[in-house]
């Protein structure tokens, strides 16, 4: 099997070292990566410059573009092969809820969609911020993902993917599939004036996590109640973003105009 592995953390995180290293028993294993931190990006495509992947070591590439830049280059002409799994992480802190609109590691393995195999985003969330400075965390982390990967991938319908938060790997307690999350809404903008007397802002810091349960879910829990609990999050996500029962009921309403 050809892996592609890419993040959002740069092509030197700890995240994606050990992701690789993990990986490295079920096959091939490449590095595609942003050459710096792109966090962010979602599933943005460079479009006004060309761009430069530089090979930096064996199956090891750095490109000065996004994280879905480098899934797309992979996937389209970079290498006379192709591969059979895109796996993006393992990023250095969660990606829950609507943090998947923004995030670049899950943008990154919306790109691989069409792969023989479901595509996998793998974030850390950890429970406090030392998870995310010691290489071993990263590298249970990544052998969580080996785990799940060699066990045999569940099959997802066409453009769906997993999202797939990890907490505090010293204190999981199981598995849970989960639906998507919610936050409320972000906190406000912080308004500055620099040292040139220009008025600049600051993004506000995102809206708290809802975490109570949901329900009418069949006995789901949300990916923030998950990860809150010590549980490895599993979601399963689309590229459909259309509500079909909003839809239908417009089909109604309009029909009936």
């Amino acid at each position: 099997m050809n892996i592609l592995v890419a993040n959002d953390d740069g092509v030197y995180a700890p995240g994606i070292q050990a992701l690789a290293q993990a990986l490295k028993p079920l096959g091939r294993v490449v590095i595609v990566a942003p050459e710096g931190e792109r966090s962010g990006y979602s599933s943005a495509l460079t479009l006004d410059r060309p761009l430069r992947p530089m090979q930096v070591a064996e199956d090891v590439w750095a490109v000065n573009g996004t994280p879905a830049d480098c899934v797309y280059l992979s996937m389209n002409g970079l290498f006379d092969f192709e591969f059979d799994l895109v796996v993006s992480g393992i990023n250095s802190g969660a990606n829950l809820g609507d943090d998947v609109l923004y995030s670049g590691t899950v943008g990154a393995a919306f790109e691989g969609r069409l792969m023989k195999h479901a595509a996998i985003a793998v974030s850390l969330a950890g429970a406090n911020v030392r998870s995310y400075d010691r290489p071993e965390d990263y590298a249970q982390a990544a052998q969580w993902v080996h785990d799940f990967i060699a066990q045999g991938i569940p099959t997802l319908p066409e453009r769906h993917i997993f999202n797939i938060n990890i907490p505090d790997v010293e204190h999981i307690k199981g598995v849970q599939l989960t639906y998507q999350g919610r936050r409320l809404q972000s906190k406000p903008i912080s308004s500055h004036v620099d040292p040139r007397g220009r008025q600049v802002y600051w993004i506000g810091l995102a809206g708290e996590a809802v975490t109570e349960p949901k329900k009418n879910q069949q006995q789901l829990q949300s990916d923030f109640f998950a990860v809150a609990h010590g549980f490895v999050s599993i979601t399963p996500i689309q590229m459909d973003a259309t509500n079909y029962d909003v839809l239908h009921a417009l089909q109604q309403k309009i029909a009936d105009m």
